[in-house]
């Protein structure tokens, strides 16, 4: 099922960001608080 990721801001004028590579592989489970 897919979910919505919503990534931290780094500072308050910030809105975009990158991600750079993931800690899980594709259909991998997560649970919340869980590193991606």
């Amino acid at each position: 099922m897919a979910t919505d990721v919503i990534m931290p801001a780094l500072g308050m004028a910030q809105e975009k960001g990158s991600l750079v590579s993931w800690l899980k592989k594709e259909g991998e489970s997560v649970t919340k608080g869980e590193p991606l």
